[in-house]
C-alpha cells in the first residue's frame, strides 16, 4: 500500500460546474482591470454618461489581443504553405477573407448575438455552461459540463503562449530599422517577457489606469497607417466584395486551409467579448468595437495590402514596412506596449483562473498573493507566474519568430470558441420563443465558420499546435483529477462524522473533561459533527467550553456582501455551528469571518481561539472508483498544496492537527 500525506486541510464541499461557476471565466480575462472598478461600479448608478469611460477601458482589457493581430496576421496568410503570394488577386482575397472573418465571428456572433445571453449579467464559458445545464435539453446535460471544463483548461493552453507571440511580433520590428537588430529579437523577447513576468509580482493596479489611453493611441496608429497605405492603392478597398474571398479559395485549395488558418489570427482574442461582458455591459464593449476597433484594424488590414501591391518586397514585415522610415522606431516601441498590455490581460487571468479554480474545488490550493489593497482582483500566483514564465520564453528560443509561433497559436482559441458556440446552440435549442428560434437559425452557419476555423487550425497540431493542446490536456485532467479525488475523500470523512444529536447523546452519555479557552474546527459539511473534533473527544478525552464548527461555502457570486456572510446557531453544551458564505473572488480569511460571527450573535470574543485542522494520510487502497495512476496524481497535489492554515489565514501557532488514514 501507498500512503502519503494529505495537505488539504479541513476538505472543502466540491463545487458543482454549473451551479458555483458560473461567473469564474468573466474574472479570467479582466482580473487586472478592477483598478478601474470605481467606473464600473458607477455603471450601475448612472445611465449612458460614463458609457464612454467604460468603452476606453474595454478598449484595453477586451481589444487587447485582437489589437495586436496586424502585427503577424497578413504575413502568416500571404506565405501559408512555405512560399509567398504578393499578387494583386491573392492579396485582394486574403483581405476579404480577414473582413468577413471580422464580420461573421466577431460582429455578428459575438455582438449581435452571444452578448445578448447572459447569466446574470454576466459572461464566460462557465457561465454559458450554467445557463445551458439549467435550460437544455436533458440528453445534453452530461456532456455540458465537460465542456465548460475544458474551456477552462484551453484557456491555460492560451496564456502560455499569447504573451510570446504578442511580444516576439512587437519586438520584430526592430529588424526594419536595422537588419543588424535581428540577431537581437530573440534575446530582447527573451528580456521583455522576464521583465514582464517579474513586475507581476508589484500588480497592474497603477498601469490600469493608462492601458484604455494606450490602446486608444494604438488603435488610432492602426486607422491612421491604414489609411496612409490605403490613398496609395485605393483598389484595395474592393476586397470588402466576397466573391474575392471565394475566387481565392476555389483558385488555391491546395492550400486553403492553411490561409484560413492564418486568418483566424485576425480574431483570436474575439472570445474575450463575451468573458469580460460582467464587467462593463454590453453597450461599452459594443461601442469600443464599432467605433474604434473595428474600423482601425479593417483600415489597417487594407493598408497592409495596399503597401504589398506597390512593394512586394514588404511582406518580410507587411505591418512595420506599412510605416514611413522615421515613425518605425517609435511604432516598435507601441507596439511593445501594445503587446505588453495584451499579454497583461492574459497573464493575470491565468491567476484570476487559478484563484476561482481552487475557490470552486477544481485545483489543489497553491499560495496567492493579494497585490492590492484596494482591488480584490489584483493577486499575484508565484508558482504559476514562473511556469508561464519558463514556457514563454522556451516557446520564443524554440521557435525564435512570431511566424513560427503563429503555428501554434489559434487551435487553443478556435477549440474555445467551438465549445462556447456549442454551449449556446444548446441554450438555444432548449429554449422556447420565437426569439430564441430566430437567434439559433442565424447561429448555426456561425458555427459552420467556426468548425471551419478549428479544422484549419488543426492542420497546425504537427507544427506546433499540438503545444496548447497538451497544456489544455494537462489542466483538464488535472482538475478532473482533483476535483474527483476531494469527492471521494469528502465522502469518506463525512461517513465518520455524525449528526448533531447522535454527537450530543454521546458526550451527555460520556461526558469528557472540559477545559478552558475556544476551539475552533473547520469542515465542509454543515449538516454533521466533523471527525476532527469527534477525535479531539474520542483520544483526549476534552472538549473546550466553546467550541466552534465552522463551514466555509463559496457562492456563485464573486463577492458577498458584508454583514450578510455568517448565521450562528447553538448546538448545545457550548457548541456553535457557524456558516459563512463567501464569493468566489473573496478571500477565506477565517479570522475575519469569526469577527463578523460575533457581530451576528455568537456571545464570546474569538481572538484567542485556537483551530484544529485535519490532516489526513491519503492511501491507496483496492476501490476502483479512480485509477490508480489518478489516484497517485491527486496525492501529489495533496502532498504539495498550500498549507490549509496559510490559505484560511491562521496564526501557524494557534493551530492543532488532527490526523487519520483515508483509504482512497
Amino acid at each position: 500500500m501507498s500512503q502519503k500525506r494529505c495537505n488539504c486541510g479541513a476538505p472543502a464541499e466540491p463545487a458543482r460546474l454549473a451551479g458555483l461557476a458560473s461567473r469564474i471565466q468573466k474574472n479570467a480575462n479582466n482580473a487586472w482591470c478592477h483598478g478601474l472598478q470605481s467606473v464600473s461600479d458607477s455603471r450601475a448608478h448612472s445611465s449612458g454618461g460614463l458609457r464612454p469611460g467604460l468603452a476606453l477601458a474595454a478598449l484595453g482589457v477586451v481589444f487587447g489581443d485582437i489589437g495586436t493581430s496586424p502585427l503577424y496576421t497578413l504575413r502568416a496568410c500571404l506565405t501559408a504553405g512555405g512560399s509567398s503570394n504578393v499578387s494583386s488577386a491573392a492579396i485582394l482575397g486574403v483581405l476579404s477573407l480577414i473582413f468577413w472573418a471580422l464580420a461573421l465571428t466577431i460582429t455578428a456572433k459575438y455582438l449581435l448575438i452571444i452578448l445578448r445571453n447572459d447569466n446574470d449579467g454576466e459572461g464566460g464559458v462557465l457561465a454559458l455552461t450554467a445557463l445551458a445545464s439549467s435550460e437544455s435539453l436533458s440528453r445534453y446535460r452530461t456532456l455540458i459540463p465537460l465542456l465548460g471544463l475544458a474551456g477552462c483548461a484551453l484557456f491555460y493552453g492560451d496564456g502560455i503562449i499569447t504573451p510570446a507571440v504578442t511580444v516576439l511580433g512587437a519586438i520584430e520590428g526592430l529588424e526594419i530599422v536595422a537588419p543588424a537588430f535581428e540577431a537581437a529579437v530573440v534575446p530582447l523577447g527573451v528580456l521583455v517577457l522576464f521583465a514582464l513576468f517579474k513586475m507581476q509580482r508589484r500588480g497592474t493596479g497603477a498601469l490600469g489606469g493608462m492601458f484604455g489611453w494606450v490602446m486608444l493611441v494604438w488603435f488610432l496608429t492602426l486607422g491612421a497607417l491604414g489609411l496612409h497605405g490605403i490613398i496609395k492603392q485605393p483598389a484595395v478597398l474592393a476586397a470588402v466584395n466576397p466573391l474575392y474571398a471565394i475566387d481565392f479559395l476555389m483558385a488555391h485549395s491546395g492550400i486553403a486551409l492553411l490561409v484560413v488558418g492564418g486568418v483566424f489570427l485576425a480574431v483570436t482574442g474575439g472570445e474575450a467579448l463575451y468573458a469580460d461582458l460582467g464587467h462593463f455591459g454590453v453597450k461599452p464593449i459594443r461601442m469600443a468595437w464599432f467605433f474604434v476597433a473595428w474600423p482601425a484594424l479593417v483600415l489597417n488590414y487594407f493598408g497592409q495590402g495596399a503597401q504589398l501591391m506597390v512593394e512586394p518586397a514588404a511582406i518580410a514585415n507587411p505591418f512595420f514596412h506599412l510605416a514611413p522610415e522615421w515613425f518605425v522606431a517609435p511604432l516598435v516601441l507601441l507596439a511593445t506596449a501594445a503587446a505588453i498590455i495584451a499579454s497583461q490581460a492574459v497573464i493575470s487571468g491565468v491567476f484570476s483562473m487559478t484563484q476561482q479554480a481552487l475557490q470552486l474545488g477544481f485545483l489543489p490550493s497553491v499560495r496567492i498573493i493579494q497585490s492590492s489593497a484596494q482591488a480584490i482582483g489584483q493577486i499575484y500566483v508565484p508558482s504559476v507566474n514562473w511556469l508561464l514564465c519558463l514556457a514563454s520564453i522556451g516557446l520564443v528560443i524554440g521557435f525564435g519568430s512570431s511566424q513560427g509561433l503563429a503555428n501554434a497559436y489559434g487551435i487553443a482559441v478556435a477549440s474555445t470558441m467551438v465549445i462556447e458556440t456549442s454551449l449556446l446552440l444548446a441554450l438555444l435549442h432548449g429554449r422556447s420563443g420565437w426569439t430564441s428560434r430566430a437567434l439559433l437559425y442565424c447561429l448555426l452557419p456561425l458555427a459552420l465558420v467556426d468548425v471551419l476555423f478549428f479544422v484549419a487550425n488543426a492542420d497546425k497540431i504537427p507544427q506546433g499546435g499540438w503545444l496548447p493542446l497538451l497544456a489544455a490536456a494537462v489542466m483538464f485532467f488535472i482538475m478532473r483529477t482533483w476535483t474527483r479525488g476531494r469527492v471521494r475523500v469528502s465522502e469518506l470523512m463525512r461517513r465518520e462524522g455524525r449528526s448533531d444529536t447522535k454527537f450530543l447523546a454521546g458526550i451527555e452519555a460520556e461526558p469528557p473533561a472540559r477545559v478552558p479557552g475556544l476551539a475552533v474546527f473547520l469542515t465542509s459539511d454543515a449538516g454533521s459533527v466533523p471527525r476532527t473534533l469527534i477525535r479531539n473527544v474520542r483520544h483526549n478525552g476534552v472538549l473546550h467550553k466553546h467550541t466552534v464548527l465552522l463551514t466555509i461555502k463559496i457562492e456563485s457570486i464573486p463577492k458577498m456582501v458584508r454583514g450578510g456572510r455568517a448565521t450562528v446557531t447553538e448546538i448545545g453544551h457550548g457548541i456553535y455551528r457557524i456558516v459563512a458564505s463567501i464569493g468566489f473572488m473573496d478571500l477565506p480569511d477565517v479570522p475575519k469571518l469569526l469577527r463578523e460571527a460575533e457581530r451576528r450573535g455568537l456571545p464570546f470574543r474569538t481572538d484567542d481561539a485556537t483551530f484544529f485542522l485535519g490532516r489526513e494520510d491519503i492511501v491507496i487502497g483496492a476501490r476502483r472508483e479512480m485509477a490508480t495512476w489518478r489516484k497517485q496524481l491527486f496525492m501529489f497535489m495533496a502532498r504539495n498544496a498550500q498549507f490549509a492554515g496559510e490559505r484560511f489565514g491562521i496564526t501557524p501557532s494557534r493551530i492543532v492537527e488532527i490526523g487519520g488514514q483515508v483509504e482512497l
